[in-house]
């Protein structure tokens, strides 16, 4: 049987958030985010091309890094308005019946017990389609804003992280049991008490007594996503993560990155290829090779300079108005976002001069474009998923809704053709459609499955 491909649509609650720029691109329809009918729209175009899942990316702070302000990013929408995005999961699920949704979520500014809450909930209201990329946070912004003096170092803020995961965990997995809820009406019981159990957790950023106010949903624990780049975060993701989200621009340093998240993960004690990799791609179809570079040449001409030099400065928390634009960008470390510098400073194939990687950071957040016919682009995702040992794809749009449906009426057939992706989906869990069906629930080899929690009540 040949591998098997999973894709999910990527977005973010904003006018042109990946593409900068692109909002004044005709068929552009970014403006329409704050409608329930936009959202509802991608929804339906991508549980047609059988997607697993709608996958937001957020942030929860202006990028004010370039020039020191947020003018340049208000001037050209640089993910900015940004609404939030928990609020429309609800609604969108009622309007489809497979797709799944992946959710960001800070562990830097949210509270374990109040998140365990809110995700258990959605798992609930959506029979269990529910994923959460969990996030430690970069823009200053979004520290000063939310009661902080600046933004905690990357090493506090992934030890955060580990303990707000393990709280969760607790919550989820350990503080009620399976048969917990009886509704026993004859003798006035909705729940066994006996059955739902304090977790007691006390460590060094949290304090939980429990129990979990919600009781089991369908997936127990969402389905786990993240993005670690830098060697700390890479560490993160490998123990905590079921599916790991990454950028690339080439073949040769994606199989660089893949061989050592897999080599980390069996570092953890789980299954190297138990986590699902989905580099992002930017499609842009044509119906000839030729067609498709001139679409790709007018896309390039929509993006924002001044804007992508905002949003490339808050991705590295380097204020790049101070550089020469035409000086290679060097080996650097960050405290914000080390993938989104990587990605320049750290490509084997090239060195990238500023001018180079601001272009190329516009159209797609910087991720690698698969310009071509649908054989093309289909031959490419064939060739990187067995070259390079990943599992799917995060599809990036250039303008939106169009270049789901695009990509979706004309590339997944070609996908389906070539008995590589779904014609139908498997099951009705988020788990399960990334996993296979019966895999409903985490896996025995996960951390959350060997937290050892005092059952009592």
């Amino acid at each position: 049987m040949k591998k098997q491909i999973h894709l999910n649509g990527f977005v973010q609650h904003s006018p042109s958030p990946h593409s900068t720029g692109l909002w004044s691109y005709k068929q552009h329809e970014g403006h329409r985010h704050n409608r329930l009918a936009y959202w509802e729209e991608i929804a339906r175009i991508l549980e047609q091309g059988k997607f697993d899942a709608l996958f937001f990316a957020d942030v929860i702070g202006t990028y004010s890094v370039y020039q020191n302000s947020y003018e340049p990013a208000v001037t050209n929408a640089v993910q900015i308005p940004a609404h939030d995005p928990l609020l429309v999961i609800s609604a969108l699920a009622a309007s489809t019946q497979h797709i799944g949704f992946a959710v960001t979520v800070s562990t830097t500014y949210s509270q374990p017990y109040f998140l365990a809450r809110q995700l258990s909930t959605l798992d609930h209201l959506t029979e269990g389609r529910v994923g959460w990329n969990i996030v430690t946070s970069y823009l200053e912004s979004e520290a000063v804003n939310l009661g902080l003096e600046r933004r905690l170092p990357k090493h506090v803020r992934y030890d955060r992280a580990d303990e707000f995961l393990e709280v969760v965990y607790k919550l989820w997995e350990h503080s009620w049991e399976d048969d917990a809820v009886v509704l026993d009406r004859k003798n006035r019981v909705f729940a066994d008490p006996s059955k739902v159990h304090l977790i007691n957790h006390h460590g060094s950023y949290f304090d939980v007594p429990g129990p979990h106010l919600v009781e089991p949903s369908p997936q127990r624990t969402p389905v786990l996503f993240q993005a670690g780049a830098s060697p700390r975060g890479q560490r993160f993701a490998a123990k905590h993560a079921e599916a790991v989200f990454i950028k690339s621009h080439s073949l040769e340093s994606l199989k660089n990155y893949v061989q050592n998240i897999r080599n980390l993960v069996e570092e953890q004690g789980r299954d190297p290829h138990s986590v699902l990799i989905f580099p992002l791609i930017l499609p842009i179809v044509g119906s000839t090779e030729e067609e498709a570079h001139r679409k790709y040449e007018e896309l390039k001409n929509h993006v924002s300079y001044e804007g992508t030099l905002a949003l490339l400065s808050g991705h590295t928390g380097i204020d790049f108005s101070k550089y020469d634009p035409d000086q290679y960008i060097e080996d650097m470390e960050t405290e914000a976002v080390q993938g989104n510098l990587n990605l320049y400073t750290k490509d084997p194939t090239r060195k990238w001069t500023l001018r180079e990687a601001v272009m190329n950071h516009g159209l797609g957040n910087g991720t690698v474009k698969f310009v071509g016919t649908p054989e093309q682009i289909a031959d490419q995702i064939e060739q990187w998923a067995v070259e390079g040992d990943v599992d799917g794809f995060n599809i990036a749009h250039a303008h939106s809704p169009g270049t789901f449906q695009e990509f979706v009426e004309y590339v997944v057939p070609e996908l389906q053709q070539r008995g590589i992706y779904r014609t139908e989906y498997e099951a009705v869990t988020l788990r399960e459609n990334m996993f296979g069906k019966g895999r409903r629930f985490l896996q025995e080899d996960h951390p959350a499955k060997q937290i050892q929690v005092a059952t009592n009540s």
